[in-house]
């Protein structure tokens, strides 16, 4: 990738805050939070996962129960559907550069699959963004899957209507294609470590019972809260059309359980790591 113009390239927002920035550093991160997380690998055909995207020091570990799923398999396509923490408009969001970078190298950008699904649903192209929740997902998948191409799509909107249109266009695209979906997506924001676990309790039932649409009215109404709920309820339902029949929350655990500081008035952030599959 050596010929690969310098403008197209889409130059990581977050290598050293939100995760180390030297290749070295950041092997040895993931690594560490692999070889702790003590997920066993589901008994059929992988489909997708739930992944958080705080910083690594807070959600890391439990990414790391979605991504220990990937040892010993290979996926040629990988889609990551991520919520939109900035203002930049759209209802569905790609990037428009070629390429996205991180310390492990670039990761390209499948402009087939781009084109292909710019022909089912609107998309908006933006340049230079600086979305940490598609991004920091991407040191995960090049640690433990290699070489892939990417179709990074960001959700400006997470109604149930739009993660229908989003999942049925998915589905379309990669039909006959061996692909992984990725949900982005921390759970529930609140200054009490209590009401934080309570809500996300409703996130982790729905997960469970594979019930994106109940997972969807629940966000709607209030009980569970997820920045990226709209993301997750999209790669259930995609994941569906793909033949899965099951989900199962690997891991939960939030900001107080990491620093260890739960008194009320506390920010709180939920973190969970899921997997979506066809049971053996």
């Amino acid at each position: 990738m050596n010929d690969v113009a310098p403008n197209a390239i889409r130059r990581s927002a977050i290598a050293g805050t939100w995760y180390p920035g030297s290749a070295s550093a950041l092997a040895s991160t993931i690594d560490g939070f692999l070889a702790a997380a003590d997920a066993a690998p589901v008994r059929g055909e992988l489909k997708g996962l739930v992944s958080p995207h705080a910083g690594y020091a807070y959600s890391g570990g439990v990414a790391a129960y979605a991504y220990k799923q990937l040892e010993g398999r290979q996926y040629p396509h990988v889609v990551v559907v991520s919520p939109v923490h900035q203002p930049y408009g759209g209802r569905y969001l790609v990037t428009g550069d070629r390429y996205y970078e991180t310390p492990f190298g670039l990761v390209e950008v499948d402009a087939d699959l781009v084109s292909e699904l710019g022909q089912q649903i609107d998309l908006t192209f933006v340049k230079q963004d600086r979305e940490h929740s598609l991004e920091i997902q991407l040191p995960f998948l090049q640690h433990t899957l290699g070489e892939f191409s990417l179709l990074p799509v960001m959700m400006g909107e997470q109604s149930l209507d739009s993660c229908r249109q989003l999942s049925f266009a998915l589905a379309g695209v990669l039909e006959g294609r061996e692909a992984l979906l990725v949900a982005s997506s921390d759970l529930a924001h609140l200054n009490d470590y209590n009401e934080v676990v309570a809500h996300d309790r409703f996130v982790q039932q729905y997960v469970n019972d594979f019930d994106p649409e109940g997972l969807s009215e629940s966000l709607d109404r209030n009980e569970a809260q997820a920045c990226g709920g709209g993301p997750i309820v999209t790669v259930m339902l995609a994941a569906r059309e793909r033949g899965a029949d099951r989900a199962e929350v690997l891991k939960y655990k939030n900001s107080g359980d990491v620093t260890g500081i739960r008194t009320r008035g506390q920010y709180t952030v939920g973190y969970l790591a899921g997997v979506v599959y066809k049971a053996a």
